[in-house]
């Protein structure tokens, strides 16, 4: 599976008639300001997307703050971006990947076979000194991409503590209990271990080598064949862990609800500390 492609290869594939689809994602928790930044400047043909609204359902203490979308209304925003069937789409943010990710499996996980990650997000677009649009860009002729569920795995709530490995995506601190900065209750699920996304990253926000991200994942118990899920604070960084994981060549499953979902029923267990 393809996950990433560099600066240069997407300015070379703009310049080029069949030009791919381009998703903005600047997203960050507590960060409401995603769209004015993508107006302040974005790679040229760049399409906002709008995270709470385009790549997630209707939050709620059973669902989790960041559910799946209603397929039928993905679908229409995929449409709305101009996705065909044979199109190649690119998706970047300002933030190392952790919200784009989000794009990535959703359109992969609801059937769309070309969909990668800028690797070092808007700040190598930036170093590599390529332009940078302002205001906001044309609205393509309407895709027709049809989406189906289910081409990426996910479990639920109930099936999450099957796993036979568990990885909790969030930051260490948040992992361990000492802070939560919105969820009802800190800690963990009992028995996830630790990979906070940041660890995937080099300092300058791109992925880690595959041998890199292999040994950082072979390290916490993932090896071929490991049944492995992932999930984070609402099933958004936990994309990241995914992606990570498919350079290195494992295989993950999402819990869309993640933490959010959890920790707002009471009688399912938290763990703290670093175990």
């Amino acid at each position: 599976m393809t996950v990433t492609t560099t600066a240069a290869e997407l300015s070379a594939a703009l310049a080029q008639h069949d030009r791919p689809v381009v998703l903005d994602v600047r997203w960050q928790l507590g960060d409401d300001q995603g769209r004015q930044r993508y107006l302040d400047g974005h790679i040229p043909g760049a399409l906002y997307v709008d995270l709470d609204g385009d790549l997630a359902g209707r939050p709620s203490p059973a669902a989790g703050r960041h559910p799946l979308p209603e397929l039928g209304d993905l679908q229409a925003a995929a449409r709305r971006w101009g996705i065909h069937t044979d199109s190649r789409v690119v998706v970047y943010d300002d933030n190392g990947g952790q919200a784009a990710a989000r794009a990535w499996w959703l359109l992969r996980w609801a059937g769309v076979r070309d969909v990668v990650l800028l690797d070092g997000a808007l700040g190598a677009w930036r170093a590599a000194g390529l332009p940078l649009q302002a205001g906001p860009d044309d609205v393509p002729p309407p895709g027709t991409v049809p989406l189906s569920p289910g081409h990426l795995p996910t479990v639920d709530i109930d099936q999450v503590t099957e796993t036979e490995l568990l990885v909790d995506a969030r930051a260490a601190e948040r992992y361990r209990g000492e802070v939560e900065p919105i969820d009802p209750r800190a800690g963990h699920i009992p028995g996830a271990v630790s990979a906070p996304t940041a660890g995937n990253l080099t300092a300058d926000g791109h992925f880690r080598s595959p041998d890199e991200l292999r040994h950082r994942y072979a390290a916490l118990g993932v090896a071929d064949g490991t049944d492995v899920a992932v999930y984070c604070g609402s099933g958004v960084t936990a994309a990241h862990d995914i992606a990570a994981l498919a350079i290195a060549g494992f295989d993950a499953a999402l819990y869309p609800g993640s933490w959010s979902q959890w920790s707002a029923h009471p009688e399912r267990p938290a763990a703290t500390g670093s175990g």
